[in-house]
């Protein structure tokens, strides 16, 4: 029996094992889907188990969990990565021989034992840690590293070949080296990682983490098909989460024996820029941070691979600066010992000196040195800290001219975001009337909200709040304010006030600028939002906390949890995030306000409703239970087809009460961004199947799909690009398809482009941030699921209606943020009431055109294209005239032309007539004798030995077009 649940486990775990590598056929390669997989964690099952770990096998229903299968995740060495495999073993064997008369065999055991004996191998046994969890985040936090052309090691390759650093001729084709720095913040098992990446370097493809042998114990992809990070596009920064460090790695953590990589390109164009994870205390405190790179003027070859980052700390009770420079390169070969340096903080416009210390470096090293400076300043100086003002400098004190470093002050570099729940806020306690008074006002409110704010790379604050059920009759003020209730009273200090921005429950905007007072409150958690109404001081109110910024909360925003009975207290809201990685994982966070008591039982569901009608289908799945006010999970088994759905607006949230099973918290989840390889994708020939692999008609299909186009089933509200033509979108809406040509917007006077291939319209190319040339990496911006370059210009595509004429979208080339405003219509020349729309999806009227004197003049003012200037569309139109929509022009009634298409241009092949008001278009039809192989080879033949150009006709015969929509290929038996 034993042998046989053996042989059972090994069945179960090879399954796994092909599941989890093979997520499509073994015998299709698809190199633009490959990501780097999950090599520090085993899976088992639908369980992950650390490195290191022991369990049982738990093979579900109707096995369970086998006691005599035990299962270990070890490491294994692949050729210079390190992956994490399941090894399992039946320890019926290994029961020692009992030595009293009467063993027993308890629940949850597989041998046999005496009573009160522990020694036996069918417990599981984990190394007892060194540190509890708390004392261990304790002594993990304040890792940094500098990434440079003198701090990259060596790195092997797969095939044996070493991978140095940046090349050479990379480093040397500026004056300004490739320089990254990068912030660590380990929290609850989780390394976060931030960095900063210099200016000529766009974002690398991969992250890596080594031991100081080179070899891989965690790599993650940095950039993920069809998934687009707001905060990361206008913060410049680079972020993400290494989840569940094991013992083993935090070890090395702690012991400062971790490397981590940044790499661009690929193949022979691959570039890695590495460093040392190293502990430095002023982290703790550290409120601005500066990439530095060797200064204009200096000497490229003395300070080639040099680099540097400042940790900046301010205080503002007592005005001073703190500044911590790591740094290297600015050394001569004859600075032994005792070397001078210059540290200075200037303003670049004032040409003002805020802080200058000369500090001595003992014993200069090759890859990183440090030194600290501490000065008292003013308070205008400070200001000028906060305002992005201010340039830190590192100098040799023999050479400052050669041998000198710089960068910009700017926000820190830790990704991390403040958020908060705006709910109905409790009496903290006393027996004062008027607190009495406002508990029971605002137990009757049903406003509630949430907010988030982020720093941008210019010092200023980005906010967003959304308020739910807001009486604008009351007059709401939005503020942010500090302080904290202190004895039954509240102690608020106004800070800004937000109100001006506050529109249908929305208020988005930014906060220039900071005060350093202003800053530390809002690191340190003790910023607040109001929001007073002329009868309530504080209808609502939510404290903003600080968040590191990856996985559920890098998505484009959260959504408010919004409690679904009347009845219930007026403090009870939530917020949640959700987001899906590259190996296709829901991510989730939850923060709940109000709900009581703590240690409450309470379920988190994802329900599924297709048709909001009474007695609907209705699909949940538990994602977790949990309990207290913050939840923090992810779950790995949602399907390709509900991850299609979460953007139809059939999918929600909800919180629920374990004990009554009622649905305490609900929302509708709205803009969660899912990559390309995890939503279904079917080829040209795949139709949709049932279950048991039959194959279903049109009229046996669900509701969700029920359009089809080019071979394909598309579901309701879907938006795709025509295969046949590029330039073509299309939407489903209520069962039909409707297409239309791709519009191009006018470029700048300023901008010369032309289309890109594979593009549609032309780009702006007149550009400072021009992409680099070394990288197979486009910068980009991702709108409705759509790529589009950094730079390019686009009419937004709103289904059903088509193409917004009236607004144009714009890729920025710097931040990568998508900014769609609308145009602005010219004065009219003429009386309002006469003007008309050319076109039904024109956007600025037009004025009448002046009526021709006679039939002559009409003709001379005609264009050659065949539209009259000079008569009323009106008469046009009523002598048998055509509307021709595609161009919005106006034909006279026999008038003849060719079509053009905005990806070809004019179609000479194609001709077509308005014929007493109605279009037709034929295509010119070629003998036979022109398509045969004769005749094609003479006439390429032709085409290569004459200078004269064929004429039209030959150009639609050359090319022997035949249609092939029925052709199928011929097999032999």
């Amino acid at each position: 029996m034993a042998q046989t649940v053996f042989l059972l486990v090994e069945m179960f775990l090879i399954f796994c094992c092909v599941t989890s590598a093979r997520k499509q056929s073994p015998l299709i390669s698809d190199e633009s889907v490959r990501r780097p997989g999950k090599s520090t964690e085993c899976q088992f099952g639908k369980s992950l188990h650390e490195m290191g770990s022991t369990w049982f096998a738990d093979l579900g229903p109707p096995f369970g969990v086998m006691y005599c299968i035990k299962c270990e995740c070890i490491p294994i060495q692949k050729k210079r990565r390190i992956v994490a495999r399941v090894q399992c073993r039946n320890i019926k064997n290994e029961c020692p021989k009992p030595s009293c008369d009467e063993p027993v065999l308890y629940s949850g055991r597989c041998c046999k034992v005496c009573p009160d004996d522990q020694n036996s191998p069918d417990v599981v046994q984990d190394t007892t840690p060194i540190l509890t969890p708390e004392e261990e985040e304790k002594n993990m936090k304040h890792f940094a590293t500098l990434l440079t052309g003198r701090t990259s090691s060596v790195l092997r390759r797969d095939e044996g070949s070493p991978s140095v650093g940046l090349q050479p001729s990379i480093l040397q084709q500026s004056n300004n080296n490739r320089v990254a720095t990068g912030r660590f913040t380990f929290h609850r098992k989780n390394l976060y990682y931030s960095f900063y990446v210099s200016e000529p370097l766009q974002r690398p493809r991969a992250l890596q983490f080594s031991d100081h042998e080179g070899n891989i114990l965690e790599e993650q992809a940095l950039i993920v098909a069809g998934v687009t990070s707001v905060y990361q596009n206008v913060t410049g920064k680079v972020c993400g989460v290494w989840r569940r460090v094991s013992r083993v790695y935090r070890r090395l953590l702690r012991e400062e024996k971790m490397f981590v990589s940044l790499l661009w390109g690929s193949g022979d164009q691959e570039h890695v820029l590495s460093g040392q994870v190293a502990r430095y205390r002023s982290l703790s405190k550290e409120l601005f941070s500066s990439l530095m790179q060797p200064a204009p003027g200096t000497d490229s070859l003395a300070m080639s691979g040099a680099g540097g980052t400042a940790i900046v700390t301010a205080t503002s009770s007592t005005p001073s600066i703190h500044i911590s420079v790591v740094f290297n390169g600015i050394f001569s070969p004859d600075d032994v010992a005792d070397v001078p340096v210059i540290v200075r903080l200037e303003s670049q416009e004032k040409q003002q000196v805020v802080l200058e210390e000369e500090r001595k470096v003992q014993k200069p090293a090759h890859e990183l040195n440090v030194v600290e400076v501490l000065s008292v300043v003013t308070s205008a100086e400070l200001r000028l800290l906060t305002r992005g003002k201010l340039v830190v400098s590192i100098s040799s004190k023999k050479k400052p001219t050669e041998l000198r470093l710089e960068g910009k002050v700017i926000t820190r570099a830790t990704c991390e975001i403040f958020q908060g729940v705006l709910a109905s806020s409790d009496s903290d306690g006393g027996n004062d009337e008027d607190e009495d008074i406002e508990k029971a006002l605002s137990a009757q409110t049903l406003t509630s909200g949430m907010a988030w704010m982020y720093m941008s790379r210019d010092g200023s604050l980005v906010y967003s709040v959304q308020l739910d059920e807001l009486s604008l009759q009351d007059s709401p003020m939005l503020v942010l304010v500090s302080g904290h209730r202190s004895g039954g009273r509240r102690s608020m200090v106004e800070l800004e006030d937000l109100t001006p921005s506050l529109v249908s429950g929305w208020a988005n905007g930014t906060i220039d600028r900071m005060s350093p007072r202003e800053l530390e409150q809002l690191y340190a958690g003790e910023l607040s939002l109001n929001v007073a109404t002329r009868t309530e001081p504080s209808l609502v109110r939510g404290r903003l906390a600080p968040r590191p910024m990856a996985d559920a909360r890098d998505s484009r925003s959260p959504v408010l949890l919004k409690r679904q009975n009347v009845t219930a207290p007026a403090t009870m809201a939530g917020m949640a995030w959700l987001a899906v990685d590259s190996d296709c994982s829901l991510h989730y966070e939850v923060v709940l306000s109000g709900l009581t008591p703590e240690d409450r039982s309470l379920e988190l569901y994802l329900k599924e409703l297709p048709f909001i009608a009474p007695g609907a289908p209705v699909s949940r799945r538990l994602l977790e239970e949990f309990k207290g006010s913050h939840l923090e999970g992810f779950v790995m088994s949602v399907t390709q087809t509900e991850f299609s759905r979460f953007d139809s607006d059939v999918c929600f949230l909800e919180v629920q009460d374990q004990a009554t099973g009622s649905v305490l918290l609900k929302a509708r989840l709205k803009q969660v961004a899912v990559p390309l390889t995890c939503l279904p994708n079917y080829s040209d020939n795949d139709v949709p199947v049932s279950s048991n692999g039959v194959m279903l008609g049109a009229s046996t299909l669900t509701e969700a799909t029920t359009c089809f186009h080019e071979i394909r089933f598309y579901e309701e509200g879907a938006q795709w690009t025509s295969k046949i033509d590029p330039c073509t979108m299309c939407n489903c809406h209520h069962g039909r398809v409707k297409c239309d040509t791709v519009p191009c917007p006018p470029l700048p006077l300023t901008c010369t482009g032309k289309p890109a291939p594979g593009e549609c319209c032309p780009t702006c190319t007149n550009s400072s941030a021009s992409q680099e040339s070394n990288t197979s990496v486009t910068r980009g911006c991702y709108l409705a699921g759509q790529f589009y370059p950094a730079g390019s210009s686009w009419h937004p595509y709103l289904p059903p209606s088509g193409f917004d004429l009236c607004a144009v979208c714009t890729c920025d080339v710097n931040t990568l943020e998508v900014q769609c405003p609308r145009m602005q219509c010219p004065p009219l020349t003429c009386n309002e009431h006469d003007a008309f729309r050319p076109d039904k999806k024109a956007c600025c009227k037009q004025c009448p055109p002046v009526p021709p004197e006679d039939s002559q003049l009409a003709k001379d003012q005609q264009n050659p294209n065949g539209t009259v200037l000079h008569q009323s569309v009106d008469d046009i139109l009523a002598n048998g005239g055509c509307n021709y929509f595609a161009t919005g022009e106006v034909f006279e009634n026999g008038h003849e032309w060719h079509p053009r298409v905005h990806s070809h241009g004019e179609v000479k092949c194609v001709k077509c007539r308005c014929k007493d008001g109605t279009i037709k278009c034929e295509r010119k039809r070629c003998l036979r004798s022109s398509c045969s192989p004769v005749t094609s080879s003479f006439i390429s033949s032709r085409r290569r030995n004459s200078s004269q150009s064929t004429s039209n006709s030959d150009e639609c015969c050359s090319q022997c077009r035949r249609n092939r929509r029925h052709h199928r290929p011929a097999y032999n038996s």
